[in-house]
């Protein structure tokens, strides 16, 4: 759940800006990056291994801002199950979605813990790890902790999350906005506005948050306020890295690692510089 944007939406920012906005709800992260690159959309958010992998694949995508200063992923397990350490779910079945930087994500953790990844029984599941982690199929998921933990929570079950940057992984910027370097060389004054429109609803997400979710939940009725109240309180302190940074902020030391860690796991074939990457330009005075 991305409440600022939402909000930004609500307050009517993104029409102050002279943007007509039409959002489409992708099912998965590989289908907003094919909309991006087949110029279907203009913007869309991924995480930050997507967007890098994107480049990699020598596509246009350039990112132009965060919207979280830390990884959202890392192995998920039941607190009953009263795993402390990621090098205990050697001999245990773990699983993945399939995606390349999931068994990354796991072998960083498990190997930073001092344990053997080779050990772990890794299965894939797709993205059925709340269910199967539910059903005791499995004694964990690599999965985005502030989403699919938060619904464990809220569905009665709480969980122990080995967060990727506090077990031995970058702490690269967990979820960015994107676009394509076409776009921000025909048309900067258009990132420019949307980057602007979607800085004032985060701001007045972290200010007000309260507000931010009566707005979310006024313009989309069917969404659970209590889920969506939990996700929000998982992710504020995300968006700034509780208030060391300004929102939006692109660090190019933490592009710079993860650049490095997909490069450690074959996951890309060359460095990305940071410049490369993304941009700070479209960012507000004072950002």
């Amino acid at each position: 759940m991305h409440a600022g944007i939402y909000h930004a939406i609500a307050a009517g920012y993104y029409k102050d800006q002279n943007i007509n906005l039409k959002v489409i709800t992708p099912t998965t992260t590989a289908d907003t990056l094919k909309l991006i690159d087949q110029g279907k959309a203009q913007f869309g958010l991924a995480d930050g291994i997507d967007v890098a992998s994107q480049i990699d694949l020598g596509r246009d995508a350039k990112a132009v801002m965060a919207l979280s200063q830390l990884p959202l992923g890392g192995p998920i397990t039941l607190a009953s199950d009263h795993l402390t350490s990621p090098a205990q779910l050697q001999g245990k079945t773990v699983g993945i979605t399939g995606v390349p930087s999931d068994t990354a994500t796991l072998d960083t953790t498990v190997r930073f813990a001092g344990g053997d990844p080779a050990k772990v029984h890794v299965v894939t599941i797709g993205f059925n790890g709340v269910q199967d982690l539910q059903a005791h199929r499995i004694s964990a998921f690599t999965g985005f902790w502030p989403a699919d933990g938060v619904q464990l929570q809220v569905n009665g079950y709480p969980i122990n999350a080995f967060k990727l940057n506090e077990w031995g992984g970058p702490a690269y910027p967990g979820l960015v906005a994107f676009t394509t370097e076409p776009l921000i060389n025909s048309n900067p004054q258009l990132v420019k506005a949307f980057v602007a429109a979607t800085v004032k609803g985060y701001e007045d997400t972290i200010r007000n948050p309260q507000q931010s979710l009566n707005d979310l939940l006024r313009l989309n009725p069917t969404l659970q306020r209590k889920l969506n109240a939990a996700s929000l309180a998982a992710y504020l302190p995300l968006f700034t890295e509780h208030g060391k940074v300004p929102f939006g902020t692109l660090q190019p030391a933490r592009v710079a690692a993860l650049s490095s860690w997909l490069l450690q796991y074959k996951l890309i074939h060359s460095p990305i510089s940071t410049s490369r990457y993304g941009t700070d330009a479209f960012l507000p005075p004072g950002q």
